[in-house]
């Protein structure tokens, strides 16, 4: 009984900071009329939405610029980060990132396993006019997105299980830690960092990780010759890649809306303005970038370049003008495709632009805060994103190095030459010959013996 009584105080105490935080920000609310109240919930609620449907925008985009035999282990991958996620942040991570009281110098604290019942229940108000549920929710959907940027990045021959482990911990520990700096109000906001939607936060994290995990695997077969060639690898489906970015466009209205944290009409519309404005700029100047590398448009280049744009505006849409946002997200679309050339200079095999797009334009979009806005300096933008830099490159290369001893880290080169579909699933995404004889098999038929075993027996 003693020892029961011990833990169960134990488990109160670790609960106690999450609790007087619910409690604190409901009597901030009390200000917020009933009506303003219910409205923030549903944009909110809606924005959440919103941020669920990009997770299906990554999984068409990088299922359509990686190759057939691939299909089904990247929608895999896509889908197990949004499972592990949402369940990891429940378990620890929103805890991790919105501790209340750091412990250790406004670089870590935790407040408790799982989330606490405020009281007052739906009702009880969290923050600036909205409950404790739905912060949670939104908070979640954000979670994901870090591990989804590294997969992209790692696609086409990491084994499945390895990645799996390096999701679980990458969203559960090293994503919320890194968060709370920022949007916990640890040190790095206390400084005056500023990244309103995750520029660096979200973006340049899942960034630093891809760039990590795509130099220890190494380049697909074949994507760079012993004479320092490179061979293009085109992608399988590309109306299913323009998808997935227009889904991701039409997402990052709740990426960015959402982080408003009201649904304040002046604010919440000025935010979708600059968004958009980004946006479409990053697609022209990526188009115009690109014809200084060749004649012929590239249209995996104009997709990476709205989304280069996107990342570039998200750490400040609330607080640079809709002329800046222009020129940000114009400057971002030639970022990327500078980036995407020099990944190839360097050998870093980045199958859908990952590292292009979140990295280099999360690192711009940051700075471009202090350069387009009056709420930071340079300076703080700058420590800023060294932060990061480096605490996510020592995680990741911790990580998977762990992995790679443990595990491994790369699938066979008979699995990656046949497909990651058939080695890791057992399946195959597309059957474009109906009953045929290959999926019958359940692999490609590679000899006449292995039809011959087929026919029936006499």
């Amino acid at each position: 009984m003693k020892k029961l009584a011990a833990l169960t105080l134990a488990g109160l105490s670790l609960l106690a900071p999450a609790l007087a935080l619910a409690e604190e920000a409901a009597e901030a609310a009390e200000s917020v009329s009933p009506e303003m109240f219910t409205v923030n919930n549903v944009w909110m609620m809606i924005c959440t939405a919103l941020v669920f449907i990009m997770h299906m925008g990554f999984a068409t985009l990088e299922s359509g610029l990686t190759r057939a035999k691939n299909t089904v282990n990247v929608l895999f991958k896509n889908i197990f980060v949004i499972c592990v996620g949402l369940l990891t942040y429940y378990a620890i991570g929103f805890n991790l990132m919105y501790p209340g009281d750091f412990s250790i110098g406004e670089f870590f604290g935790f407040a408790g396993f799982g989330i606490p019942l405020p009281e007052g229940g739906e009702t009880s108000a969290y923050n600036e006019g909205y409950t404790y549920w739905t912060d949670f929710i939104f908070q979640g959907m954000f979670a994901a997105t870090a591990a989804t940027i590294v997969s992209g990045a790692v696609a086409e021959r990491i084994k499945l299980s390895s990645f799996m482990v390096f999701a679980a911990v990458f969203v559960a520990v090293v994503y919320p830690i890194s968060g709370s700096w920022k949007w916990g109000e640890g040190w790095l906001d206390a400084m005056g960092f500023y990244d309103f939607a995750g520029s660096t936060v979200v973006h340049s994290v899942g960034g630093w990780g891809a760039l990590i995990g795509a130099a220890m695997l190494g380049p697909r077969l074949g994507k760079y010759s012993k004479d320092g060639k490179m061979t293009p690898i085109p992608g399988s489906n590309m109306p299913l890649a323009t998808i997935g970015a227009l889904i991701l466009w039409l997402g990052w209205f709740g990426f960015n809306g959402g982080s408003v944290l009201t649904a304040a009409a002046g604010d919440t519309s000025r935010v979708l303005v600059t968004t958009s404005l980004a946006a479409a700029a990053g697609g022209v100047g990526a188009m115009i970038a690109y014809n200084f590398v060749s004649r012929k448009p590239d249209l995996s280049m104009a997709l990476n370049g709205i989304l280069a744009g996107l990342v570039g505006i998200t750490a400040g849409a609330d607080v640079i003008t809709p002329n800046s946002a222009v020129l940000v997200g114009f400057i971002a679309g030639g970022i990327v495709v500078g980036s995407v050339i020099l990944m190839d200079k360097i050998k870093v095999d980045d199958p859908v632009g990952a590292i292009s797009v979140h990295l280099s334009c999360g690192i711009w979009g940051t700075l471009a805060v202090g350069i387009f806005s009056e709420e930071a300096s340079l300076g703080v933008q700058a420590l800023g994103v060294a932060a990061y830099a480096v605490y996510t490159v020592v995680c990741a290369a911790a990580l998977f190095g762990i992995i790679k001893v443990t595990m491994g880290l790369r699938v066979s080169m008979e699995e990656e030459i046949e497909g990651l579909d058939y080695g890791e699933h057992e399946m195959h995404a597309y059957d474009m010959g109906g009953a045929s004889t290959s999926s019958v098999l359940g692999a490609p038929a590679r000899s006449p013996a292995a039809v011959a075993s087929l026919e029936p027996a006499e």
